[in-house]
């Protein structure tokens, strides 16, 4: 059973790699190729929010014992990232199946969905490991970092010369989680009031 929750998270991350970022750098070029506004600001949305993943990825190098907590919640706010917007929404209704671009941005929010909540499942299966990340049983869930901790390490060296430790990917990790907390409540406190669910994407001549 260890072995098949060790490859079913190996593949959940893989899975992340692809349609958390993969999708979306290529769906981000194509939007700004065909001139797409409504796809483009939905991407622009998605990408400020998933900073908090990225942010989760640091903490889970670090060991900070509630990073598998913070990386589901970037993963669900992902999701609604996508969802959220009123304007955008409608616009997207708009065009039929033949229009690639917006039939494919339907179909990654759709699989964005679907990898956000398996993430939620496989973690809840482990729930333990929300607020103690550093217990053996949770190992299985700081596997997938460390090849990225070897990369950003070879990478920290490379240009500044000196080591990347887990101390330090801790102390980045919480920093940038203050920085976005203080961002994210800025944003509901004064545009989210102000702007309600529309993005206003369409307000220099709708595309």
């Amino acid at each position: 059973m260890n072995v098949f929750n060790q490859l079913s998270i190996w593949l959940s991350f893989q899975l992340s790699i692809i349609f958390l970022i993969g999708m979306p750098v290529t769906l981000s070029f194509w939007s700004i190729k065909k001139r797409n506004k409504a796809v483009n600001k939905l991407l622009s949305a998605y990408w400020k929010i998933s900073l908090l993943f990225f942010i989760s990825l640091l903490l889970l190098i670090g060991k900070y014992n509630y990073a598998l907590l913070i990386t589901n919640i970037s993963t669900l706010l992902m999701t609604v990232s996508v969802w959220f917007w009123n304007d955008i929404n409608d616009e997207l209704k708009e065009y039929d199946f033949s229009y690639s671009l917006t039939t494919t941005t339907k179909i990654w929010r759709w699989t964005l969905t679907f990898i956000s909540l398996n993430f939620l499942i496989q973690s809840l299966q482990n729930f333990n490991c929300f607020s103690f990340i550093n217990s053996d049983a949770c190992a299985i869930w700081l596997m997938p970092s460390s090849n990225l901790y070897i990369f950003i390490k070879n990478l920290f060296n490379f240009f500044f010369g000196a080591n990347f430790t887990e101390p330090i990917a801790k102390f980045l990790g919480l920093f940038s989680l203050l920085i976005y907390t203080l961002g994210l409540i800025q944003w509901s406190i004064i545009k989210l009031p102000k702007n309600g669910r529309n993005s206003y994407f369409s307000e220099n001549d709708k595309n």
